[in-house]
């Protein structure tokens, strides 16, 4: 049986869309994690081929369930990032232990580090700075690795408030990726306002700190679904956004799209062919399915149909 042929929407819809935004969610990647990867049937009827995919590693996950995890999306055909939160790692050996199931077992050579949202390290490490200075994933050869960015601060980071500890570490990671034969990107934390990324990207060039940037956004979501996942990941004055669109009683029990900041960070990319900002990474706060059709109703690339046995 043939699985969907998402393509892209015929009549007004198509007639209106933008060439820049097109362009702009090219090559774009979604994060999933064990527990919503295992509702989707096939990822190949949603997603275009060799979409990277990244594999959230929350607190209790266990690994096998990661590592299997990661195996399918790689057999279905998926460029898998699966992250490795500094602060839940015990020690080297655990570490060492993690790369190697997921190169052996899921023919993974990329990740995302991150401190990783738990207040108190498991164990020995507490940064990703700290994994990425263990050598580990340089002396297996990992292709690729990305790390955090933050647009609007991060409170863990700089709990007063600010960018200062943030920048610091920028700059150790700019230093890190000048001598390292890694390719390295920016991941960062969604925001809804396009004008304080825009500012912050071009802030970070002009420190000479030069790692692209893969722009965070939030999928498709109920409002409510989306505001309490913006309180709990610690968004900054962008969630002003969804504030002023709750008070709207009309708008309330609509879901909020990313059309807005993708419309306007689109337009910037198309004006400034040298931006920083070269790809977007969704979160599907409202479900990857949704998220995947409103990208491919937007302008991304459709799933390549396959036969399912």
């Amino acid at each position: 049986m043939a699985l969907l042929n998402f393509k892209k929407p015929e009549g007004p819809i198509a007639g209106s869309l933008s060439p820049e935004v097109e362009a702009f969610l090219q090559g774009y990647s979604i994060e999933v994690m064990p527990r919503t990867a295992s509702k989707v049937e096939d990822f190949r009827a949603i997603l275009p081929k060799g979409t990277r995919v990244y594999v959230a590693h929350i607190e209790g996950t266990p690994i096998e369930d990661m590592v299997s995890t990661a195996a399918r999306l790689n057999a279905e055909g998926f460029d898998v990032m699966p992250h490795f939160p500094a602060r839940i790692i015990k020690d080297q050996a655990t570490l060492t232990d993690w790369i190697a199931r997921y190169q052996g077992e899921a023919n993974v050579n990329q990740a995302l580090l991150l401190a990783g949202g738990v207040t108190k390290p498991h164990g020995d490490y507490h940064s990703s700075m700290q994994l990425m200075e263990s050598g580990e994933f340089d002396r297996v050869g990992f292709k690729r690795l990305h790390v955090a960015g933050h647009p609007e601060g991060n409170k863990d980071i700089d709990p007063t408030g600010g960018m200062a500890n943030v920048d610091e570490a920028l700059r150790w990671k700019q230093d890190f990726s000048n001598r390292s034969d890694a390719e390295m990107a920016l991941a960062t934390q969604f925001a809804f306002e396009s004008g304080p990324i825009i500012e912050w990207a071009q802030s970070l060039k002009a420190a000479g700190i030069d790692i692209p940037i893969h722009i965070g956004i939030a999928g498709p979501a109920k409002l409510q679904t989306m505001i309490k996942f913006a309180i709990a990941c610690g968004v900054g004055p962008s969630l002003r956004v969804l504030q002023r669109r709750a008070k709207d009683v009309t708008k309330l029990l609509l879901p909020f799209e990313p059309t807005e900041v993708i419309s306007e960070l689109a337009a910037h990319a198309a004006a400034n062919p040298d931006t920083n900002i070269v790809k977007v990474h969704f979160f599907p706060l409202g479900g990857i399915k949704t998220n995947a059709n409103w990208a491919i109703s937007n302008g991304g690339s459709a799933a390549v149909p396959v036969n399912a046995s």
